[in-house]
């Protein structure tokens, strides 16, 4: 398979991980159906301080309701669900929204409001919480420096391109230096390209914020490089990590018909025996 990167061991080679902590957010045993089989199936895993966990998996598997039931936009069946050491699976719906305000969500295809320039669409949640215009501004400025798309504070999105967009969502989602990440396959639908260029915006918030973080994807490549590349600040650009070396704050997540079959690194998901996992890999 020639797409695979070198596997490094998690010895003096790796980049270290922050101490660990109790996990931002932890699934135990969560089972959610809609009138009929299992969409998600007795599934467990954490979100550590820091941490970086790509969920894997082909359309149709959960993945995307796994994130609804990370802020609260669906409740389980059964299994608990702890938010910022919060349980949240039968918490009442007033007592999520400070919960919300602590994440950042990048959801498919952006998600923008087309009646509305660039800088409401980024401030929106400022908006919404009554900040003066003149901070508002300037922490939009600072989100769209950060993606580098400063010159389209007053455009409306019908005149950007789909990669633009995108970048405009996921300052959106930093604007308010959340706790938590999730990103629902913020690369699905664009080029190659444009791809790298969002992934070098995920590498650089992880790199430079260090904001734990949980990111649905298909895209093998988009998840290897996350691995294998770190942020240079000095470059200012995303560079590869020295060869045979892995950054193990980004760890792997996969489902396949709802139950969650691997947990793990990058050097473990590429080394599985698992059919399912070979397959999906080639």
């Amino acid at each position: 398979m020639n797409t695979l990167p070198p596997s490094g061991q998690h010895g003096q080679n790796s980049v270290l991980t922050e101490e660990t902590q109790a996990p931002v957010l932890e699934f135990q045993h969560v089972t959610i159906s809609f009138e009929g089989p299992p969409v998600l199936n007795d599934v467990s895993f954490t979100v550590a301080p820091g941490e970086t966990r790509i969920l894997l998996g082909p359309a149709g598997v959960g993945k995307s309701v796994l994130l609804k039931l990370a802020n609260g936009l669906l409740r389980p069946d059964s299994g608990s669900i702890r938010l910022f050491g919060e349980e949240i699976a039968i918490m009442p719906e007033e007592q999520l929204f400070p919960l919300r305000k602590r994440i950042g969500m990048v959801f498919q295809e952006g998600a923008l409001f087309d009646s509305l320039t660039v800088r409401d669409n980024v401030a929106y949640q400022l908006i919404q919480q009554r900040v003066a215009d003149e901070e508002i501004d300037e922490r939009v400025r600072e989100a769209l420096t950060f993606v580098g798309l400063e010159e389209t504070f007053s455009l409306y999105p019908s005149s950007l391109s789909g990669g633009m967009r995108r970048r405009v969502a996921i300052a959106r989602a930093f604007i308010h230096h959340p706790e938590l990440l999730l990103y629902d396959s913020p690369t699905g639908g664009l080029d190659p390209v444009t791809s790298t260029t969002i992934i070098e915006l995920i590498v650089k918030e992880r790199d430079v914020h260090r904001t734990p973080s949980l990111l649905v994807t298909h895209r093998i490549q988009d998840a290897f490089t996350l691995c294998t590349h770190h942020f240079d600040k000095e470059k200012n650009a995303m560079v590869p990590l020295p060869e045979g070396t892995i950054d193990l704050g980004t760890t792997f997540l996969m489902l396949d018909e709802g139950r969650l079959l691997f947990d793990g690194s990058l050097h473990d998901l590429v080394n599985s025996s698992n059919d399912f996992v070979r397959e999906f890999l080639e």
